[in-house]
């Protein structure tokens, strides 16, 4: 087993996409990327301790591979957008591909390289690459497993968004 670690904005949204394929062995939503140790959602929420909202999925290379986590990262968020994702702002919701290996690192390089040259957006991809050299900090329970423990309350987030819409504009097509 492996982990990838993805920041995509919320990170209650960035668990679903990923949750129960083959392969993937947990998912995990937290904080990564600050100085601040053992942050809480409200530090994070409000900007001042550097770390992003991410998950980290344990996954078997063999059953779903890095490059089809990379594939299905890119279609979950606006890589165009510096300033947050959807309707969450600040870059504690900026998107952020953190690395564990040289063989992630060029992976996802590569990945972000072919998104550019695909032509689906015409702003800049500025999605940033980091070594996941940080320490990633688990979320608070609550926010583990938001879609099951919250249905409601998640749809009815997801949906005032915009992710899904954006989503189908860029991806249904």
């Amino acid at each position: 087993m492996q982990k990838a670690t993805f920041a995509g904005g919320c990170f209650w949204c960035m668990v679903t996409p990923f949750d129960q394929l083959p392969g993937i062995g947990g998912i995990v939503s937290g904080y990564i990327g600050g100085t601040t140790p053992n942050p809480t959602y409200e530090e994070v929420k409000k900007g001042t301790t550097g770390h992003v909202e991410a998950v980290e999925i344990t996954f078997d290379p063999e059953l779903f591979p890095y490059e089809k986590l990379l594939e299905l990262y890119w279609q979950q968020i606006d890589p165009t957008d510096a300033e947050g994702q959807f309707q969450d702002r600040g870059a504690q919701y900026r998107t952020v591909i953190f690395t564990h290996n040289e063989k992630q690192h060029d992976l996802a390089l590569q990945s972000k390289k072919e998104m550019e040259a695909s032509g689906r957006f015409t702003k800049p991809i500025v999605t940033e690459i980091v070594s996941a050299s940080f320490p990633f900090y688990p979320a608070e329970d609550y926010h583990q497993d938001y879609h099951k423990k919250n249905p409601k309350h998640y749809k009815e987030d997801r949906e005032k968004s915009g992710r899904d819409q954006f989503i189908n504009e860029h991806w249904e097509k």
